[in-house]
């Protein structure tokens, strides 16, 4: 009888692997045509421009500068690209906090604007059990253009997290995934295991609210948001998308306060002199629309070419196994035309029916490695993440958040809350199985 129980647990596990225990991990809407993607490979030519907008010529500036675009669409992916890839400096309105001096100095590997190892660092603190920025604001910038002013956090500051720079490739795409679909595919995932989707503003459309999907806490849900955020408060230059205090961008007040200088003598307003020369806003939003037209440009990440037979293998295991419920494989895009971003941009062709496999549902989950920040979607989020998009993952080797592991077998024993059945699963695996499913991840 002892014999016969073994036989028979062993015989229902193995069909709980072939099978996928939740859902498939499709979501698509009136069908469409696979994306333009990239094959992660620097040395490839004309490997990054998906089809919006024009391509233009590789810019030489001992010919002409750069010509940023002044709508949405109407620049040049070349020009873009390099408007994305300056470096600025204290006479461009760098600083006076700030963590780098370009864009490409946070998304450059394999290619431009991909992943790197460059690091931000948010702290606060708790009080009656709710989080509190650190004075000054969460974010603590790791250089500064006066020493006078470079920030410092105080023991009082309990928690602390890092973050590591992400992959903007394929973000046009994203970007042009309705509200409907997000929310469909969350509804359709088991109660234990459902996202929490956020409604953040969309600052050219008068803060009209839209599902957010950018960032570590999707804290964003457009790529002029993005951006501009970004140009303030990674690089301290102040422009009227980056939203400081909720302002939209059709504020006379947008873009005019630089971030307030968290100093080991206090708080320092570092907006005007003597710490801040340039005025401000210190960009009129051309490169802004330059950044935010480059991401949406750029193709997709594609698949490893061959895919290794052990891939091949791994592939129906991220299923069976439940990662799919949360890193969804397929998206369609909203049909050319539609009107996103509170009706401040349409689809465009390059970008509209198109099937897209970022395996993400670009929901915040708790899943154990949450890093106590709050941001835009309340206190309940504190320890929910975005569920990181997998495609590109093979173009890195520091995983998670805070980029501190290094082996995807180490990242998936992180996994617990609303991941542990698949975490428990994944260890239900023989060795060759979790062998295999770790080559697919790697393969995306």
């Amino acid at each position: 009888m002892l014999k016969l129980m073994k036989v028979l647990a062993l015989a229902l596990f193995a069909v709980a692997i072939a099978l996928p225990i939740w859902m498939p991990g499709t979501v698509e809407g009136q069908g469409g045509t696979e994306a333009l993607t990239t094959d992660m490979d620097a040395k490839t030519p004309n490997d990054l421009f998906n089809g919006f907008g024009a391509l233009g010529t590789p810019v030489d500036e001992c010919v002409a500068d750069p010509e940023p675009p002044t709508a949405r669409g109407n620049g040049t992916f070349e020009d873009n690209k390099f408007i994305f890839s300056e470096r600025e400096a204290v006479d461009d309105g760098l600083g006076p906090t700030y963590n780098d001096t370009g864009c490409v100095e946070c998304h450059q590997f394999v290619d431009v604007g991909g992943f790197a190892q460059q690091m931000e660092f948010r702290a606060g603190h708790i009080t009656n059990g709710l989080f509190v920025d650190a004075p000054g604001g969460q974010l603590v910038h790791a250089r500064g253009t006066d020493s006078d002013i470079v920030e410092h956090i105080t023991t009082g500051e309990t928690v602390k997290a890092f973050r590591i720079s992400i992959s903007t490739l394929g973000d046009g795409f994203v970007e042009c995934l309705s509200n409907t679909v997000l929310q469909n595919n969350v509804a359709a995932q088991p109660s234990g295991q459902r996202g929490t989707l956020t409604s953040v503003p969309v600052v050219e459309a008068n803060n009209t609210l839209r599902i957010g999907r950018f960032g570590l806490k999707s804290q964003h849900a457009i790529l002029l948001s993005f951006a501009g955020d970004a140009y303030l408060n990674e690089m301290g230059i102040t422009n009227k998308f980056d939203g400081t205090n909720g302002r939209s961008s059709s504020n006379p007040a947008a873009g005019t306060t630089e971030n307030p200088c968290t100093t080991a003598e206090g708080v320092v307003n570092c907006t005007g002199a003597p710490f801040d020369p340039v005025p401000d806003p210190e960009d009129d939003g051309g490169d802004v629309l330059a950044f935010a037209d480059f991401m949406a440009a750029t193709r997709a990440p594609g698949r490893q070419n061959p895919i290794p037979a052990a891939a091949v293998r791994g592939d129906p295991l991220f299923n069976s196994v439940g990662c799919a419920v949360c890193h969804t494989r397929t998206f369609t895009t909203a049909a050319p035309g539609t009107s996103i971003n509170g009706g401040a941009f349409s689809v465009p062709t390059a970008l509209g029916n198109k099937i897209i496999h970022p395996f993400s549902d670009f929901a915040l989950h708790d899943i154990g490695t949450g890093d106590g920040i709050v941001q835009n979607a309340g206190q309940s989020t504190a320890n929910q993440m975005r569920t990181a998009p997998l495609w590109g993952i093979r173009a890195r080797n520091r995983f998670l958040h805070q980029g501190l592991n290094i082996t995807i077998t180490d990242v998936i024993q992180l996994h617990a809350g609303q991941a542990t059945t698949a975490r428990n699963n994944f260890n239900f695996l023989t060795a060759a199985q979790r062998s295999d499913l770790v080559a697919f991840v790697l393969s995306l």
